[in-house]
């Protein structure tokens, strides 16, 4: 009798045990989940929340055309908002912005660029805007995101489908920024 006893004790240890292999993981991520860390999954800018699409934004390109958000291939779009006067600082953004596009290699044309605002007048602007097809906000609805002072440059992720994603606040890290385009575009 004391056999068959230490027997089922012994057979409800082994079946706490099991249990406790799974839940113990899951019991881990909770904790870590409620403390508010993340593995890794940070963004260097901040999520535009609730998500909206730019689809019924109209950006009229130089050519008279539509700015087409909704892209046929799975491709990004990087949009810069200059603020009131792109100057020499905003002009280093932009260039750095493209050169994070150009650190992507193969994947570099997962990812198109746009400059939405006055173009930048200053000497070597032309060569950094080259990368950039210029638009105009017709009907001013990225007024919000754009940053209020001079020779400054905000930057919003837009997915293929014409979600925006992340906000990059004008005086964000350029190097952040390319960072997540590298976790975003592979």
């Amino acid at each position: 009798m004391n056999d068959a006893r230490s027997s089922v004790k012994l057979s409800r240890i082994k079946l706490l045990l099991v249990v406790a292999v799974f839940l113990l993981p899951v019991m881990i991520a909770a904790g870590l989940l409620l403390s508010g860390w993340t593995p890794g999954g940070s963004s260097h800018g901040q999520p535009i929340l609730p998500q909206r699409s730019f689809a019924g934004i109209d950006i009229k390109l130089a050519d008279g055309s539509s700015y087409p958000w909704k892209d046929s291939q799975p491709r990004m779009t990087l949009l810069a908002l200059p603020g009131s006067d792109c100057m020499d600082n905003c002009v280093r953004l932009l260039h750095l912005m493209s050169n994070a596009r150009i650190v992507l290699n193969q994947n570099a044309d997962r990812l198109r660029l746009l400059y939405v605002g006055q173009p930048p007048h200053i000497p070597g602007a032309d060569a950094v805007m080259k990368s950039w097809q210029v638009g105009t906000d017709v009907d001013h609805k990225l007024e919000k995101y754009r940053p209020l002072g001079p020779d400054s440059v905000a930057a919003i992720l837009v997915e293929s489908n014409g979600t925006a994603l992340t906000l990059y606040r004008a005086g964000f890290d350029p190097n952040g920024l390319r960072k997540d385009l590298q976790k975003v575009i592979h």
